[in-house]
């Protein structure tokens, strides 16, 4: 068992799935305190309200503090919206208590989540997922190892019906990858954890090369290869853009005429000088 940091206080991102319940319980059993359990409720299921009071349920019988907020995304909503509305809620609730965001993300959410990157052609960023500030202490456990353990210690928990919906593509993937063989895994995860030593390498020589802004040399941009170009604009819009967004500006840092002006998308915008270039996000 982790020896989890006892001076650390931890937003303990609970659905009320499998994962999240026995990650709460082994928290739990390890520590007593700095504790709270949040859930957040994107009204996108008809019972979605059942999950928030069990998941409420749950944290009064560990007595541990609960915080949930619903919002009413709909049934339309996409995966990627609702997963930016949840981190929304967990960093407020974090920066609020200060504390760190703890999730139940194991190894076959990996896997998946790199599965659906190549199906999306991210690129070579796409293997270096799931890195950040928040705290993922399941990442290298197999997804039936938490379901033995929540058998185990007799945890009950509930089954998200949107799981089996085809609607989504992590869901038509997770069928597709239950063939992959554990060797298979293993592989991915150990090119996972070089990637990201990489990226993070990579990231500071961008930040190098990028500068404080706001303003830019164009004469950079122009000068290198096309995919270092695209890493430094990705650092300095700070990832709010897609790739084929991001080519798309440095077609146009080469082209504009001083003056000139370019909405890239996701309110952020580019103006143009002779020799450079300036980023705001609009209002």
């Amino acid at each position: 068992m982790k020896r989890w940091v006892h001076d650390t206080r931890y937003i303990v991102a609970v659905s009320g799935g499998v994962d999240s319940v026995a990650l709460l319980h082994m928290l739990h059993s390890a520590r007593d305190s700095g504790l709270i359990v949040a859930h957040f409720d994107h009204g996108i299921r008809a019972d979605s309200a059942q999950d928030a009071d069990f998941v409420k349920r749950l944290a009064k019988a560990y007595k541990v503090p609960f915080v949930t907020r619903r919002e009413e995304l709909g049934s339309d909503a996409s995966e990627e919206l609702a997963r930016r509305r949840r981190y929304a809620f967990l960093r407020e609730l974090a920066d609020l208590h200060d504390a760190q965001i703890i999730t139940a993300h194991h190894n076959d959410d990996l896997i998946e989540t790199i599965a659906i990157n190549h199906v999306r052609g991210t690129g070579w960023r796409g293997l270096a997922v799931l890195d950040s500030d928040i705290v993922r202490p399941l990442l290298d456990t197999p997804k039936q190892e938490i379901i033995q353990y929540a058998l185990d210690n007799n945890l009950a928990w509930r089954e998200d019906s949107t799981n089996q919906s085809d609607a989504y593509l992590r869901n038509r993937l997770r069928r597709k990858l239950v063939d992959v063989v554990p060797a298979d895994k293993v592989k991915l995860t150990q090119l996972h954890a070089e990637q990201k030593i990489l990226k993070h390498q990579i990231d500071v020589e961008v930040k190098k090369l990028a500068g404080t802004g706001p303003d830019y040399d164009r004469h950079l941009f122009i000068a290198i290869d096309p995919q270092p170009a695209v890493e430094i604009l990705r650092h300095v819009t700070r990832g709010l853009l897609t790739r084929p967004q991001l080519e798309r500006v440095l077609l146009a840092i080469k082209t504009a005429r001083p003056g000139g002006r370019y909405q890239a998308g996701n309110a952020v915008e580019f103006t143009f000088t002779p020799r450079q270039f300036t980023i705001k996000l609009i209002k």
